[in-house]
């Protein structure tokens, strides 16, 4: 089969829909994590165990579609021998796809804790959950977008806003401490709220490695700035050693 280089059209036609197909499939897959993380962070503030199952349950799909997204990859590298920016795509591909698996993960984590969740007392912080979720939830959509349209700019806009969800975690992170000091009654309540936060501030930062390497397909280049990182909860000088290390 003929090499594809930079700038230039492929001779086969086929190749361009294994490549639009390979597309297909990661919006598929992404808009699935996005979807996931909405139902996720509906569970928690409704406190709806059942929908939170339904988002465990689901994260299979997901699984299964990283699994087909790794095959293709695999597929094409053999078949095409791809150069250049046609390389670049795939191999982005693959660091792509392993990033939505993560975002289902932890948002699969965020519906088990919203059940157990459920079984204590609602505590006041719950409802700053969303704030964060919805932040989250919006870079998932801009990320995409940037990916199908091969926007650079938006990527580089995703990837900034990382910082803003970590001043949220952190936020989020002393009320409920806070709320633990006040009452121990709240401390359970306030650690599985503590992890659904965790768990969201991760899926920040794997939408800020997506948003990365769509910079690298669409540019050829790394991003060379250091990330912006504002996550400060692991030098938190708490009033407790042993809840201040609830996070590491």
């Amino acid at each position: 089969m003929e090499n594809s280089g930079e700038g230039t059209e492929h001779i086969v036609s086929s190749y361009d829909d294994d490549l639009k197909q390979l597309s297909s499939m990661l919006l598929r897959m992404g808009g699935l994590a996005e979807s996931q993380l909405a139902a996720a962070i509906q569970a928690v503030t409704r406190r709806d165990s059942e929908l939170a199952q339904k988002v465990i349950d689901t994260d299979q799909q997901i699984d299964e579609l990283d699994d087909e997204v790794n095959e293709f990859c695999t597929r094409l590298l053999a078949l095409r021998q791809p150069m250049a920016v046609d390389l670049r795509n795939i191999v982005a591909a693959l660091k792509l796809s392993g990033d939505i698996e993560r975002v289902g993960d932890y948002a699969k984590n965020v519906a088990k804790r919203a059940i157990a969740l459920n079984q204590a007392p609602m505590v006041a912080p719950v409802h700053n959950v969303p704030r964060i979720g919805s932040l989250v939830q919006r870079m998932i959509k801009d990320v995409l977008d940037a990916y199908a349209e091969r926007d650079v700019a938006r990527a580089i806009d995703v990837w900034n806003r990382d910082e803003e969800v970590d001043e949220l975690y952190n936020s989020l992170f002393r009320e409920l401490l806070t709320y633990m000091m006040e009452d121990p009654r709240n401390i359970t309540s306030c650690t599985h709220l503590l992890f659904i936060a965790k768990n969201i501030e991760r899926m920040g930062d794997h939408t800020t490695n997506m948003a990365e390497n769509i910079h690298y397909v669409i540019e050829g280049t790394r991003l060379h700035d250091s990330r912006p990182k504002s996550d400060d909860t692991s030098t938190f000088a708490g009033p407790s050693e042993k809840v201040r290390k609830l996070e590491t």
